[in-house]
């Protein structure tokens, strides 16, 4: 850690003489780029004419044209979607701000506007293959986070049922922890159960970053080959949003998002969301009766035990827009959770009585401050720590089929394992991201992600047992730094390395006498450097044509579940878990054109490659009612993903997507083997190669009156069929999961320019077989309704 502090110190002072060295030489001329309305525009571009100053501007629309010796200049500013604009400014003797409006304009970078999905200019103008979603579009429906992001190329989102079941999401072949999620660039490892993707209300979020591959240095952490960014509203305002939704199943669904920022800077915020369910969809299942055994096989039954409830709240108190802090907020995160378990790992055990509980108890604070010492010298830090446990209860000695039968049995004893287990993982993560820009061209980050966990356990059925005493803690930094060289308007490029520390405290047991019964515990303590390091190149051909290509080596370190188990999650732990790494390759091309001025087209290809060595995977245990995941020695991915959208006069658009990835067992001999392992360049089981996803929608505006507006909307899912095992292992009436295709309708309509909303839905119309996670199958046909209130005032 002694090299990590004299890293840091060296940087920053390096920063400090370099900014100091660059005052004095020129006045700047700065200011922010809006539009007609006040909203600003990110990533305008600014060429100083018949100079070589060009720059883009910031997330904010904000930019600073630095050393600008005195004289009179024009000013071109540029953005997709509107006109082109040009300012004339005179430096003399101080510094100069202005103010540019552009206006909104159909030509041939037409933005297109697509109910859910937007291309959303400043994360598309990266080097990293990312797509961003807007989800405002979304916020009249009743996604969850985790199903709109289930409508990007390259993403498949992997449930083990309905609401609240365990959820991961898979980026080009990477799945679970080895995609990292982030809320506002903290990373959400830590959230508890209480806190999940597909449990969380899409109105929580602005918008959602999807990276595939490489992962930008600021978002630290350590994603082997993707990572997605939730990015919650950060504009000063006072606001309410307020939204309710039931439908099949007994679900209920209800948020409230508001906040207040008052003239001196006083800000407090808050954000609520809880969801029921019975879960009680159709399933088809094998059944045999417990008394007879007779068989019955392919029975259309309703899961019963499969009810889900869960309640969070986010509340924040501070100030903004301080010259000591543009962001200073002290919050808390509380929030807890109630789920049946109705399976395993897979759907032919089937379960009546256990359950499961869990809370989040974190507070957190966060802390911006832009231009800190020096113009351009910007510092975000964060920190939280979740005293929140889980628990899971087992403890009615009964057999159950699916038929909802059981039969008792006497004396002490359960459905899987007798338990009253419950554990707190005491976790903690802070960041650290120091980004300087030394003028227009050169800019470095730094950031720093640490996170702790210390696991306690107890049963009270067993309050002496040794197994719960004995320790479980693992520690993680990473750090890295980049540099970004922006050469012009049309061409970026950044570099980055990392360093990854892992430390994990355990034990292990062993039998000293010999004697049968007789256990001890030996502790141990292992320690992992290793280091990463990538970059990534933009390029635009045209105004409207950008390639794009990025590499990177990765660590991604395993987590406490991982190693030490969660009973919850239906997951056994495995202390022989290795860090995984790989080398990930991207190229990939945008395109914008349009015709008529009112018809716009865009497309989106990526090609990938991945070679992953120690690629963690999930298999079942020895019995098969839960998962553990294992280290396959060599995984490689070629793969390819695609887009293509057309929308008209904002009123229809349509897409299509596609995914194709060939994910393969490149490990030629297992350990300890002389021979060619039989599943050699094998497809990893249980992960779909060839997905997609169709979708369009029509708005009729002024309908009724004016101000109202009626949307509808179609969406398909379609996952080619896929093996559950290894395809070389078993004959031809191996196992696998079917083709499916998910068909989803919806129905908007807002009153009074969007104060007041209303969707329909039905999501599965032709009630199809839908399975996931090791055949788990999903929810049957579903209707839902949705009311919403909005308000918004902005704090001027």
């Amino acid at each position: 850690m002694t090299t990590h502090k004299f890293l840091f110190s060296s940087i920053f002072f390096l920063f400090t003489f370099l900014s100091f060295s660059q005052q004095n030489q020129g006045l700047t001329v700065s200011g922010q780029v809006v539009e007609n309305s006040g909203q600003s525009i990110p990533f305008a571009t600014l060429i100083i004419e018949k100079t070589d100053f060009s720059l883009i501007s910031d997330e904010n629309g904000n930019f600073t044209f630095k050393n600008i010796p005195a004289g009179k200049y024009n000013i071109v500013i540029t953005a997709v979607g509107f006109s082109t604009q040009k300012k004339q400014v005179v430096v003399a003797e101080k510094d100069v701000t202005v103010s540019v409006k552009l206006s909104n304009e159909l030509n041939e970078l037409e933005s297109v506007t697509v109910l859910g999905r937007s291309q959303v200019e400043k994360v598309n103008k990266q080097a990293y293959n990312v797509t961003a979603i807007d989800a405002k579009k979304l916020h009249n429906s009743t996604l969850d986070l985790a199903h709109a992001l289930d409508r990007v190329s390259g993403v498949r989102v992997r449930e083990s049922g309905g609401v609240g079941s365990r959820s991961e999401l898979s980026i080009n072949g990477f799945t679970g922890n080895q995609v990292k999620i982030f809320i506002d660039g903290v990373p959400m490892e830590n959230f508890g159960s209480s806190f999940q993707m597909n449990n969380i209300p899409i109105n929580l979020a602005e918008r959602v970053e999807v990276y595939k591959g490489v992962v930008p240095i600021w978002l630290g952490g350590d994603a082997l080959g993707g990572a997605v960014n939730i990015v919650t509203s950060s504009k000063p305002r006072t606001y309410l949003d307020a939204s309710y939704s039931f439908g099949s199943f007994n679900t209920h669904r209800s948020t409230l998002n508001a906040g207040y920022t008052a003239k001196s800077g006083f800000t407090t915020e808050i954000n609520a969301f809880q969801n029921y369910s019975d879960n009680n969809y159709w399933v088809n299942v094998d059944i045999a009766d417990l008394n007879t055994g007779a068989y019955f096989p392919n029975q259309r039954v309703r899961k019963f035990h499969d009810q889900y409830k869960n309640e969070t709240v986010i509340f924040n108190i501070g100030v903004t827009g301080k010259k000591y802090a543009d962001k200073l907020l002290f919050g808390v995160t509380v929030g807890e959770n109630k789920a049946d378990i109705q399976t395993g790992a897979r759907m032919k055990s089937v379960f009546g009585k256990m359950q499961q509980r869990g809370n989040t108890l974190m507070p957190t604070v966060k802390y911006q401050v832009r231009d800190l010492f020096t113009k351009g010298l910007n510092v975000n830090l964060t920190a939280n720590y979740n005293f929140g446990q889980e628990q899971n209860i087992d403890t009615v000695f009964r057999r159950y089929n699916w038929f909802g039968d059981y039969k008792e049995y006497p004396g002490d004893g359960s459905e899987r394992s007798r338990t009253l287990r419950k554990f707190k993982n005491n976790n903690g993560i802070s960041t650290t991201n120091i980004m300087y820009t030394l003028n227009d061209r050169h800019s470095f980050t730094v950031n720093n992600t640490f996170s702790s966990s210390d696991r306690k356990e107890s049963d009270e059925l067993v309050p002496e047992s040794l197994v719960y005493q004995q320790p479980k803690k693992i520690q993680k930094n990473i750090l890295g730094v980049g540099y970004k060289f922006d050469y012009n308007e049309k061409w970026s490029t950044s570099v980055f390395g990392k360093s990854y520390f892992l430390k994990n405290i355990y034990s292990r047991s062993y039998n000293p006498s010999g004697n049968v019964g007789d256990v001890a515990y030996q502790q141990y303590e292992d320690k992992t450097s290793s280091y990463g390091f990538g970059g990534g190149s933009s390029y635009y051909l045209r105004p409207n044509l950008q390639l794009k290509g990025t590499f990177e080596k990765s660590y991604r370190l395993p987590s406490i579940n991982e190693v030490f188990g969660n009973v919850n999650e239906n997951l056994e732990g495995n202390l022989d878990l290795r860090p995984e790494t790989s080398n990930n390759f991207n190229l990939g091309f945008s395109y914008q054109t349009s015709f008529n001025k009112v018809n716009a087209l865009t497309f989106d290809m990526n090609v990938l490659y991945r070679d992953a060595t120690d690629f963690i995977r999930p298999t079942l245990n020895n019995n098969q009612t839960m998962t553990t995941n294992v280290n396959q020695g060599r995984v490689t991915n070629h793969g390819i993903d695609g887009e293509i959208r057309y929308s008209y006069r904002n009123k229809f658009t349509a897409g299509i997507n596609a995914t194709y990835q060939n994910i393969r067992n490149m490990t030629e001999y297992e350990p300890n083997q002389d021979y060619v392992s039989p599943v050699y360049k094998d497809r990893i089981p249980n992960m779909p190669y060839m997905f997609g996803n169709a979708d369009a929608s029509y708005i009729f505006n002024d309908f009724g009156r004016k101000g109202n507006n009626l949307a509808l909307g179609y969406n398909l899912l379609y996952v080619h069929a896929y093996y559950l095992y290894w395809p070389s292992m078993g004959g031809s009436d191996k196992l696998d999961i079917p083709e499916q295709f998910n068909h989803d309708l919806n129905a908007v309509y807002t009153f009074a320019n969007g104060k007041y909303n209303i969707a329909l839905e039905c999501k599965n119309v032709l009630d199809n077989k839908l399975y996931d996670n090791f055949s788990l199958q999903k929810p049957s046909r579903a209707f839902n309704i949705k009311f919403r209130y909005f308000f918004s005032k902005s704090t001027k």
